[in-house]
């Protein structure tokens, strides 16, 4: 996602006259980061003049191997008032922006691209939206501070956004306290931004999310080296905001009892039918007819009648980078999730709040990320040598990861030592499959687990003129032979390939039927994402009906799938991942099962979870509907039990930002 404002480019001409009068100028530095990793830094030159002020931002990092250069000028009258902000580069890797806002005479001249308008001006109004340096957030929040604290301010072009004085944080700082305020803006991207400033109202830490989704970490650079501290503490805090609004909308009843609905074997696709659940203490304690069980008094009693009652639904590739996934996840029915990557204090402190119940979200399986060195390397948590490998993995079999994750850089030789001792921990090997290497390389050197089907693909034999897989050819074959002589789990992500190749002249609600209801700063970033040149199209388009049939062709070879969505919209993308497999060939029951029972053999947790049975987890959704008969009637979740605790789904997607709760 990006920014959606700014201004003029011929303001940096004007900019030059208005300041000729031999300026004041001072200057200061941001560091950027990405999984705590430094990967860049936002300059600002400030010159003052008795008639204003201005800011020119430079704004540069690399993201795996990529340029993301970024560049920006604020003006501002002599009392601090704003006057215009221009923005042009990349917001990402995938992402760029050429936008302006000039303001005067209670109006807006707005570009956007190549689309210009006029806007009025109403009260407090500042220039700003989605994901603007953190310049502009500091001069944000000093702007918020000196009118008065007001409830909401009007953002430019359209909008509004909100700033909560949070509290305060005390930091121990080269020995001595360091108390900082700390604010919670909403509104300009989806979700809350967390913020630390001093005394004086200047920057100390925000945490954000760049137009990918992945968190943003920017310090001010003397103060870097506190920057896991306040990744925890943006952690507890986010969760906490959460918990405390879900007010009736989550009840944690010591025993409840589903009555009348039909429970879904997730083994064998049968139905029982008028039947009640009893759940005790977070499990489920009996199951039978409904006429054939008592409930007992004081019991939370949720009529089921005309629904069908599933398992929890895992999403087997999750990334939760900010407290907003927690409810969506719930909303959606999703109560366990694998999560392929985070910073490791950040997911520690995420997962022992949810599982203290201090916050809310789903169970949480930690895959503990490791890459290699490398121009393109991502994250901190790198491994060069084997015994650095080794190291690594002790480290996350300490700290209670189920499983360890492997990136692009990782080397052949540490791959291997890496999956050797993960094996000797007891712990699963998923991930990338490293540059250099191929998925059968991947597979022989231990890895259990390859998240993306695109490694599949580009093993198979590829028709070098139109670029399509020939399926019968010898080592097409041989590719599905191989991985299920290896007992090689698979998670596609289809909905990712399938969303980022998209025409961008065809209709998003196509593939998301709910697009209307998610926040907006995501739908902006929804909406632009695919591709328009013809070629691109035509390409990504046979790209998805391959990997569409590979996808097939594994589950029909026995070959194990899980499902999983890596990025997108949330909740939703899950549906329509299993929609995906429908298409290509699956039976709801298999869809549903890769995001349940398999994905629960997988993880080795079937004896408690995936299936609903007496004696497991009460991890059960409520579905308006038989999704045996029609698989898009998952999305039809109108009640959501995980771990025994219900969620009503309308409030938690209204604590995610979505504008239409619920139904779909």
């Amino acid at each position: 996602m990006s920014p959606k404002l700014i201004l003029l480019p011929i303001l940096l001409h004007s900019f030059t006259a208005a300041f000729a009068q031999q300026p004041s100028i001072d200057s200061a530095s941001f560091l950027l980061h990405k999984f705590e990793q430094k990967i860049g830094r936002e300059t600002y030159i400030i010159s003052k003049t008795n008639t204003g002020v201005s800011y020119q931002i430079d704004f540069k990092f690399t993201d795996r191997g990529r340029p993301v250069p970024l560049q920006a000028a604020f003006q501002a009258s002599a009392n601090g008032e704003p006057k215009s902000f221009w923005i042009k580069g990349n917001t990402s890797r995938f992402s760029t922006i050429h936008d302006s806002v000039v303001i005067g005479n209670n109006t807006a001249m707005v570009k956007e691209g190549e689309k210009t308008t006029t806007v009025p001006v109403k009260g407090l109004s500042f220039p700003i939206a989605g994901y603007a340096p953190a310049t502009i957030q500091m001069l944000l929040l000093q702007y918020w501070n000196k009118h008065g604290k007001p409830a909401s301010i009007q953002t430019l072009p359209a909008g509004m956004l909100n700033v909560l004085k949070d509290g305060r944080d005390t930091f121990l700082f080269e020995n001595r306290k360091l108390v900082l305020d700390r604010y919670v803006i909403r509104g300009l991207i989806w979700g809350i931004e967390m913020v630390w400033t001093d005394n004086a109202g200047k920057l100390i830490c925000l945490i954000t999310n760049d137009a990918e989704g992945d968190k943003i970490e920017v310090m001010s650079e003397p103060y870097e080296a506190l920057l896991a501290q306040f990744l925890e503490r943006t952690a507890i805090h986010g969760m906490r905001i959460f918990a405390n609004t879900a007010g009736a909308g989550v009840s944690a009843n010591r025993s409840v009892a589903i009555v009348g609905g039909d429970v879904l074997n997730i083994i064998d696709g049968s139905l029982t039918r008028n039947t009640t659940v009893l759940i005790e203490d977070g499990k489920i304690k009996s199951m039978d007819a409904a006429d054939k069980i008592t409930v007992p008094r004081g019991t939370k009693v949720i009529s089921a009648k005309g629904k069908t009652l599933l398992p929890g639904l895992w999403d087997m590739h999750a990334h939760f980078q900010q407290a907003e996934w927690g409810p969506a996840y719930l909303a959606a029915g999703i109560t366990t999730v694998r999560d392929c990557g985070n910073e490791l204090g950040y997911i520690n402190t995420i997962k022992n709040v949810i599982d203290e119940h201090k916050g809310i979200g789903p169970e949480i399986l930690k895959a503990g990320f490791v890459d290699g060195k490398g121009p393109r390397a991502a994250g901190t948590i790198q491994a060069d040598t084997p015994e650095e490998g080794i190291a690594i993995v002790n480290s996350y079999k300490d700290a209670g990861f189920l499983q360890i994750k492997i990136y692009s850089s990782v080397k052949p030789a540490v791959v291997k030592a890496i999956c050797d001792e993960a094996h000797r921990l007891g712990l699963t090997v998923t991930g990338h499959i490293p540059r250099g290497m191929n998925v059968m390389d991947g597979v022989n050197a231990g890895m259990d687990m390859v998240n993306h089907i695109q490694y599949v693909y580009t093993a198979m034999k590829i028709d070098t003129l139109t670029g399509r897989v020939i399926f019968d050819d010898p080592a097409s074959k041989e590719v599905f032979a191989f991985l299920k002589a290896h007992n090689t789990v698979i998670d596609p992500t289809l909905g990712v390939f399938e969303l980022s190749g998209r025409s961008l002249s065809d209709s998003i609600s196509l593939l998301e039927p709910a697009f209307n209801t998610l926040p907006v700063p995501m739908q902006s970033l929804f909406r632009n994402t695919g591709v328009s040149d013809t070629a691109d199209v035509r390409f990504y388009k046979g790209f998805l009906s391959d990997c569409k049939q590979i996808t097939k062709k594994l589950v029909d070879e026995g070959i194990t799938v899980v499902a999983g969505t890596d990025m997108g919209m949330p909740g939703y993308s899950l549906y329509r991942e299993l929609e995906l497999y429908v298409d290509a060939g699956f039976t709801p029951l298999q869809a549903l099962q890769s995001a349940t029972i398999t994905a629960a053999k997988v993880m080795k947790l079937d004896a408690k979870s995936g299936s609903i049975e007496p004696g497991k987890n009460a991890d059960i959704i409520l579905v308006d509907g038989n999704p045996l008969t029609d698989i898009r009637l998952i999305r039809k979740v109108s009640s959501v039990i995980s771990a025994g605790r219900v969620y009503d789904p309308a409030l938690m997607h209204r604590l995610a930002g979505f504008t239409v709760p619920g139904k779909h």
